[in-house]
């Protein structure tokens, strides 16, 4: 693996004095209550419900709506059946009608699919061997998602039928937990996966597309579909020397981040000929102080414009991503908030931030820099 430097320069590393370019302010703090939340994230796949987050912390899965005033309405709630559950990841999903789910897993391994119109479970995925890390949505097709997993697997899954469509690993898999995984925002073959061994693996499902749309057909027992293992990725990354526990896409580009204080944005440099190798080219670095423990995942909005972050302490940076060197768009911290932020979410328009807290609490902060009251 050659991590190389575009045109004989270094990566762009951005400097932490806030832009003041937005102006967030507390607007709400919710104790949920006793247990870790460990995701926060809204919902972009339906622009009816843009301002609808969900949350998870020990058995809960709690649905919110952000209103005006820094309201935070309780929508619903699921309690899973196992007390001894604990939920360390959300996602919002919807069957082909449109109708929405929310997707949770963790400790347990197995997948929670909610349906949030009749508050029911819509179905459970039982496959992986072990906790679950993230689950993620295909934005495109909303009734596909991904889920990474302790058990060194990623698994893709049809919410509609219950299919177990693929899963990635094996030979060339992940040798350690999947912590973090990602689909590609254009390229719908394409995700990226992230974790303990340290790597960042880019995985095509071009060669297996047909059992894809099978899966959407598909009317038989889930367990009898044929389900197919993809086993060499087609570009593997070292940029991170320590555990890789969040990835996302930026266009091409990748953003991840380890437990060494940064999200890295680099460019992964696929050799068609030799699947699996080739080089990395790193761009550009966004400082984040006291980010050195894993399972903190960054947030951004909908285009992309900004990535928010929490870190041990109860403070969020804000960097604008799109721009050279990086622009830190704010810092927020408030004196009652100490405790480690496991997850943001930036709402659609990035006017509003939420972060989920190690002391069960939700935090809201409300973009003032262009109002009145400013």
């Amino acid at each position: 693996m050659v991590k190389s430097f575009g045109l004989g320069s270094e990566p762009v590393g951005g400097i932490l004095n806030p832009s003041k370019k937005r102006e967030y302010r507390v607007t709400n703090r919710l104790q949920e209550g006793k247990r870790p939340l460990y995701a926060v994230v809204f919902n972009f796949i339906d622009s009816r419900y843009f301002n609808v987050f969900a949350t998870v912390g020990g058995n809960r899965v709690t649905i919110y709506h952000c209103l005006e005033g820094g309201v935070i309405a309780v929508l619903q709630s699921y309690v899973d059946e196992d007390k001894d559950e604990s939920f360390y990841t959300v996602s919002w999903a919807c069957n082909p009608n449109g109708s929405p789910y929310v997707v949770a897993g963790g400790i347990n391994g197995i997948i929670r699919v909610i349906d949030a119109g009749n508050e029911k479970i819509h179905k459970s995925f039982v496959g992986h061997g072990d906790s679950i890390n993230e689950i993620r949505t295909q934005t495109l097709r909303p009734s596909l998602v991904i889920s990474a997993s302790k058990d060194e697997s990623v698994r893709l899954w049809n919410v509609h039928t219950g299919v177990c469509i693929l899963i990635f690993a094996g030979a060339g898999g992940h040798r350690n937990e999947v912590l973090s995984v990602d689909f590609h925002p254009s390229d719908i073959c394409k995700i990226a996966s992230c974790g303990m061994d340290n790597t960042v693996k880019i995985w095509s499902m071009k060669d297996f597309w047909s059992y894809v749309e099978q899966s959407f057909t598909w009317t038989d027992i889930p367990s009898k579909f044929p389900t197919k293992y993809v086993q060499f990725p087609v570009f593997n990354a070292s940029v991170h020397s320590n555990y890789v526990d969040c990835t996302r896409w930026l266009g091409d580009f990748i953003l991840s981040k380890s437990v060494d204080n940064e999200i890295v944005l680099w460019e992964p440099k696929v050799k068609e000929q030799a699947p699996g190798e080739g080089s990395v080219d790193i761009l550009q670095k966004y400082p984040v102080p006291e980010c050195d423990i894993w399972f903190i995942k960054f947030s951004c909005d909908f285009h992309y414009n900004a990535a928010a972050i929490g870190n041990r302490e109860g403070k969020i940076y804000v960097w604008e991503l799109q721009s050279s060197p990086p622009v830190l768009i704010a810092k927020l911290s408030h004196a009652q908030s100490k405790s480690p932020i496991r997850q943001t979410a930036v709402s659609f328009d990035g006017s509003t931030i939420l972060s989920c807290c190690e002391d069960g609490t939700i935090w809201r902060w409300d973009d003032f820099s262009n109002s009145e009251a400013a």
